[in-house]
């Protein structure tokens, strides 16, 4: 297999703003087609390349170029990668797009009202009794996409959303 028909997308917004929901209705999209992307799902890589997470800048600049490059490892070798991670910083997600020719970056928008509402980790609560201290959005930063290549608006289905990336990845021959 050559590395043409590789690609990444990475789907980014704050916590609990639906990227795994998005992610797995597009992983059945792309299924239903005949692709079967690899998901580097955030949380189960953080057990493997950071296994006591402490979500410092500098344990956050690490793990986000590990999974560039191994988002990039996968495909060069011509398999579809999701990636579903909020990588709070631009420079995180543009580290990706030079490391992986074909790179689709989609934006969940979707305000911390919304996520606080959802909140299904319990993200929000713990930053707002103190346990937590660096969450995206809250008391980290998070920076928007300045050009993402799908936006997609975190009060429609996950559904609608995955079938608005698998529509950007046909309109543009990655599949």
């Amino acid at each position: 297999m050559t590395g043409e028909k590789g690609f990444a997308v990475w789907i980014t917004g704050i916590p609990a703003s639906g990227k795994s929901s998005i992610a797995r209705e597009l992983v059945a999209r792309l299924n239903r087609e005949g692709s079967s992307p690899a998901v580097l799902e955030s949380d189960a890589m953080r057990t493997v390349l950071t296994p006591e997470p402490t979500y410092s800048r500098d344990e956050r600049d690490r793990f986000y170029l590990q999974l560039a490059k191994i988002g990039a490892m996968l495909a060069r070798q011509g398999i579809p990668v999701i990636i579903d991670a909020t990588a709070n910083r631009r420079e995180y997600r543009d580290q990706a797009r030079a490391l992986v020719a074909r790179f689709v970056e989609v934006f969940v928008d979707c305000t911390v009202d919304i996520c606080r509402d959802r909140d299904p980790k319990g993200i929000y609560a713990a930053a707002s009794r103190g346990d937590a201290s660096n969450v995206p959005g809250v008391q980290a930063a998070y920076e928007n996409p300045l050009n993402p290549d799908v936006i997609v608006d975190c009060r429609e289905t996950p559904s609608i959303s995955a079938e608005r990336i698998f529509t950007y990845l046909m309109k543009n021959r990655y599949l």
